[in-house]
C-alpha cells in the first residue's frame, strides 16, 4: 500500500474511533490486511501531525484540524505555570508576556464552552459558559501538564 493511501486510512480511523496508542492503530491496520512497522507508523503519525488530547479522562489521537483545537490546549498546558478555578472562571499563571498570546489563541478557537478571555502581563482569565465547562477545561489543561 502506498504511503498516501495509508495516510488516508489512518485519518479515517482517527476520525471514527478514539485510538490512544500506536499499537491500537497498528492493530486496526493489520485487521485490514496492512502490515506496517512501528517505525513506519510513528513516521506516518508525525507526518499527519496527529496530536494526543485528553478529554473526559480519556487520552486519544486527533487530527490537527479537528474541532477540539488541540494545539491551543497544548500551548496552554505548556505555558501555564498553574491553573486555578473560581466557579466558571479559570486563572492561568504564565511567564511574563505570554498571557496575551495565549488569550489570542483561545479567542480564535470555536470552543462553545468558552465565552472569552482577559489577559494581563502574566495572568490569563478564561471565562467559561458554566462551572461544568470550567472544570472540564481545567482538567484537560492539567492532564496535559502532567
Amino acid at each position: 500500500m502506498k504511503k498516501t493511501e495509508r495516510h488516508l486510512l489512518i485519518q479515517q480511523m482517527i476520525r471514527n474511533e478514539k485510538l490512544s496508542t500506536q499499537k491500537e492503530i497498528q492493530d486496526r491496520l493489520e485487521a485490514k490486511g496492512i502490515a506496517v512497522t512501528q517505525t513506519t507508523l510513528s513516521r506516518d503519525l508525525r507526518d499527519l501531525g496527529l496530536v494526543k488530547v485528553k478529554r473526559k479522562d480519556q487520552l486519544y489521537y486527533i487530527l490537527p484540524n479537528e474541532p477540539e483545537v488541540a494545539e491551543i490546549y497544548i500551548m496552554l498546558s505548556s505555558h501555564a505555570k498553574s491553573v486555578s478555578r473560581a466557579e466558571f472562571t479559570l486563572v492561568l499563571r504564565t511567564e511574563l508576556g505570554e498571557a496575551a498570546l495565549l488569550a489570542n489563541g483561545v479567542d480564535e478557537m470555536s470552543d462553545e464552552r468558552i465565552l472569552g478571555t482577559v489577559a494581563g502581563a502574566n495572568t490569563l482569565l478564561i471565562v467559561c459558559r458554566d462551572q461544568d465547562a470550567a472544570i472540564e477545561i481545567q482538567n484537560e489543561i492539567l492532564g496535559m501538564m502532567q
